[in-house]
């Protein structure tokens, strides 16, 4: 069995394969080699373009593991019999640090300071605190629980909405009537036709003065211009780990704009992180072999189990 992976530190999470399993790294650069069209298994590099477009070439591919959570850039290219799985859980820690460090820098205003610091300015003034705050975690799953779960011990109270009510998350259709309340929102929504575009103008114009976005999701359901203008009106602040277009291109208002601070989609890269996705790989790799179900699966092809061949 062929298996074709990214490279990237950590790789040695795999841990030992069965026999029969030859690995193969898939190049950084150039051409794809004619053997990577025999794959059986593949975990692709994030947005590879020149992995996206060979995979329906891959006579033989039987199972694509992601390595992220979400798989919207994958699922249009891959063959309706291939079996896609995601990576769900291996960076629900770094991306809740992520939010934490982000909400916290924006409370106490940290890049002021830094650039006071930059120009030996010595000018105290009276900063906020995070106690007391009311915050809206959109599209609360286990990374939105792994962030309530760092921000509890900040005396905050949490809101929790979902694409559907449960007990504790309420649906998305109460998203309208709970932002007005919110203090800080987080949005860890992934991209599709219900979430893009979903915090337009109307929607960002139901948020508090003075409130905090923070977006650790997908860049896409945030209408930009409207946040934009948002921003740029002093209404609301904004703290982004993704952002649509991505990357932003020079001279995008967004790079120097008050009130927002960027991070390059990295909320949810770790050393830490990037030995769990390597572990999960090797699981999915031993159950595959075994002729055992599948861990995270988002759609399963008629052959995801090698029993099943």
């Amino acid at each position: 069995m062929y298996l074709w992976l990214r490279d990237g530190p950590g790789r040695e999470a795999v841990g030992p394969l069965p026999p029969g399993v030859e690995v193969h790294l898939v190049p950084r650069e150039g051409q794809l080699p004619p053997e990577f069209y025999e794959a059986e298994f593949l975990v692709p590099p994030y947005g590879s373009r020149r992995v996206l477009a060979a995979l329906p070439r891959m006579r033989e591919l039987r199972v694509i593991q992601a390595n992220s959570s979400g798989v919207e850039w994958l699922l249009p290219h891959a063959s309706a019999g291939v079996t896609v799985c995601n990576a769900r859980g291996t960076r629900d820690v770094a991306v809740a640090e992520w939010v934490v460090a982000a909400i916290l820098a924006m409370t106490k205003d940290l890049a002021h300071w830094h650039r006071q610091q930059e120009e030996c300015a010595w000018t105290p003034r009276l900063l906020d605190e995070l106690a007391g705050s009311r915050v809206l975690i959109v599209g609360y799953g286990s990374i939105g629980h792994a962030v309530e779960a760092r921000l509890t011990p900040f005396d905050v109270t949490v809101d929790r909405i979902a694409s559907r009510a449960r007990h504790g998350v309420q649906g998305v259709d109460q998203l309208g009537d709970r932002l007005p309340l919110a203090d800080i929102v987080v949005l860890l929504l992934p991209s599709s036709s219900a979430t893009d575009g979903l915090f337009d103008e109307a929607m960002l114009g139901r948020m508090k003065a003075g409130a905090l976005l923070v977006n650790a999701g997908r860049g896409t359901v945030i209408d930009t211009a409207a946040l934009v203008t948002a921003v740029s009106d002093g209404r609301i602040r904004a703290a982004l780990d993704v952002t649509d277009p991505e990357p932003l291109p020079d001279g995008h208002p967004l790079w120097r704009l008050p009130g927002v601070l960027l991070t390059p989609h990295l909320a949810g890269d770790s050393h830490e992180s990037e030995r769990r996705v390597y572990r999960l790989i090797g699981e999915q790799v031993r159950r595959y072999m075994a002729g055992e179900p599948l861990v995270n699966v988002v759609r399963r092809g008629p052959s995801s189990d090698r029993a099943e061949r």
